[in-house]
This record gives structure tokens, C-alpha cells and sequence, in this order.
């Protein structure tokens, strides 16, 4: 996915989240996600984040790369 394409969803999508989200946001983000699945998911690298302190903090940016490779292999 090119740079264009990601600005371009990143105008879309999540619009009522602010830039960069905790994991309590991110679950509600993903449908509902559990915080617990949340964290998994965050331990795992298979959403990108940033670790400040003790917290995850996660770039909406993250999130949408995150969603269109799900699109992509088809999950």
C-alpha cells in the first residue's frame, strides 16, 4: 500500500479517535476487542506500537496499516 493510499484512509477511518490511541481505545477500534486480546496482539508485534513507561501507545496510522493487511490476506 503506497504512502497516498494510507493518508488517504487515514482521513476516513477512525475519524472520532484522536492520533494515537491506548489499548482500552484500540479494542473498541477493532469491533470490541478484549484489552487482554488487545495486549496479545501488541506483545506479539502484530500490531505495531509504541511503548512509553509501562502504557502502549499505538499511531492510528498502525492500525490502519494493521486492518488492510487483514484485508489483504483475507482474515
Amino acid at each position: 500500500m503506497t504512502k497516498a493510499e494510507i493518508k488517504d484512509l487515514y482521513k476516513m477511518m477512525f475519524t472520532e479517535y484522536p492520533d494515537i490511541v491506548d489499548a482500552e481505545q484500540l479494542g473498541k477500534m477493532l469491533g470490541g476487542v478484549s484489552v487482554k486480546t488487545v495486549y496479545r496482539l501488541l506483545k506479539k508485534g502484530t500490531i505495531k506500537s509504541l511503548h512509553v513507561g509501562r502504557e502502549y501507545r499505538i499511531p492510528k496510522v498502525f492500525v490502519i496499516e494493521y486492518m488492510t493487511d487483514l484485508e489483504k490476506s483475507g482474515a
